[in-house]
């Protein structure tokens, strides 16, 4: 009987549209901008001028703390602006514009094909150049990797797992990266394993790739301590908790993190940066993006530079169809709406998402009828009901002792709601001003 997480989920239909479509590497844009915080922590510091030539793969900018990452070049040309441009979040953030001139990637960087199997480097030095290459989580959450692999004092890693779930309904980048790169992915495995002295790795991949579970597995057999494990169809398994309690049957801890149960999680797209960075020397600066929907003309994968347009992925994939509705930077459940497509790729860009008119509409907010669709739903044992109201109420203390800041923001109770209530949007507030309460207590 297949694993999965035993507490809440859902079934959204699937929608894998682009699941056969190979990568494809996006041609390189005129000009790229590309943001300096994209990831979780603080932004990175600005280290070039205006007027200043860049290389692919040149730092551009510095991280800006021990929670932070490297900003790197993905393009070779003149820097030509430093300013404040929107991003997906909707905000204004300090970003780079490079006019590209060429391909000249950084001497450093090796660039051919050639699969490296062996490290000689020791796990310091393998964590110190996941730093300075920029190496972030590619799942989403894009927390600076170095971080991850850094146990802290008196905690052990006991066992690494690799979230190959991609169970987010469209996306298809993952899978796709498992099918090409599947080798490389796995040297990135026993990389990060070094880095973390543990013996043992799981690949967890959900049953509705079944070729990628079978390129796997039998390439797994190489590699010494790397086992693949399917797993039964379920959303939200790619949230770590959710993928740690369906793996090894461990519970992370309320406000705790995967490593109080001995496992560290990184996604299958970081374990493959991974190998890049540390095996050829390449810095985080292009990533799959899966561009999809059911109006999409071509829904594909495309290997893209970070700071290209959305615009661009759009037009690769036959232009923005006519009955759109709604656009959105990742997956329908956890991903977020544009309001503009003149935004940039982002090291956390997994998929652009077109959505048509007819479904982009919210239906009619009615009263809560009390039928506890989103407490059985909920992975996280919370009551998405009550957090809602105390934060209509900005209850903000109640919303805390509710364990709000627990909500992994995966949407299943919103999904589930009959009455159209926005319970995600609500949650989202009150863990914004949590937050806020929690860190002024703390200074």
């Amino acid at each position: 009987m297949l694993k999965t997480f035993s507490k809440g989920g859902v079934h959204p239909a699937e929608n894998k549209l682009s699941a056969e479509q190979s990568i494809k590497t996006l041609p390189i844009p005129k000009t790229v901008t590309i943001p300096i915080s994209q990831h979780i922590g603080a932004p990175a510091t600005v280290i070039v001028k205006k007027n200043d030539i860049v290389k692919v793969g040149q730092i551009i900018a510095q991280s800006g703390g021990f929670v932070s990452a490297n900003i790197h070049s993905s393009v070779s040309g003149k820097v030509t602006k430093i300013d404040s441009f929107m991003d997906s979040s909707g905000y204004k953030k300090q970003a780079v514009v490079i006019d590209v001139e060429g391909d000249e990637w950084d001497e450093s960087i090796v660039k051919n094909n050639e699969v490296i199997r062996d490290c000689n480097l020791s796990s310091e030095e393998i964590i110190k150049k996941v730093g300075e290459l920029g190496i972030v989580g590619l799942g989403g959450a894009t927390f600076p990797s170095q971080v991850k692999l850094s146990v802290p004092k008196g905690m052990t890693a006991e066992v690494l797992i690799i979230n190959g779930v991609e169970c987010e309904p469209y996306l298809t980048s993952d899978h796709r990266l498992m099918l090409e790169k599947g080798l490389e992915m796995l040297v990135g495995t026993s990389i990060l394993m070094k880095a973390l002295n543990v013996t043992k790795a799981i690949v967890g991949i959900e049953n509705n790739k079944k070729d990628a579970i079978e390129h796997l597995t039998k390439l797994s057999e190489k590699f010494s301590g790397i086992e693949v494990q399917a797993l039964k169809v379920k959303y939200p398994q790619g949230g770590e908790k959710q993928l740690i309690k369906a793996l090894i049957n461990r519970e992370v801890p309320s406000g705790g993190l995967p490593i109080a149960v001995g496992a560290v999680v990184h996604n299958v797209g970081t374990a493959y940066a991974v190998y890049e960075a540390v095996q050829k020397n390449k810095p985080l600066f292009e990533r799959v993006v899966s561009v999809t929907g059911k109006s999409v003309k071509n829904p594909s994968n495309y290997l893209t530079r970070i700071g290209t347009s959305v615009s661009e992925l759009i037009e690769a994939a036959g232009g923005l169809p006519e009955d759109t509705g709604k656009v959105i930077s990742g997956g329908p459940m956890m991903g977020k709406a544009l309001n503009t497509i003149d935004v940039p790729v982002t090291k956390g860009t997994s998929g652009v998402l077109i959505i048509p008119e007819g479904e982009s509409r919210r239906g009619k907010v009615s009263d809560c009828i009390r039928c506890s669709k989103c407490v059985s739903v909920c992975p996280m044992g919370l009551e998405p009901f009550l957090l809602m109201t105390v934060a209509e109420k900005q209850n903000y203390e109640r919303a805390e002792k509710e364990k709000t800041m627990d909500c992994i923001e995966c949407g299943s109770c919103s999904y589930t709601c009959p009455s159209n209530r926005p319970l995600l949007d609500y949650i989202r507030l009150s863990k914004f001003e949590v937050g806020k309460i929690m860190r002024s207590r703390k200074s």
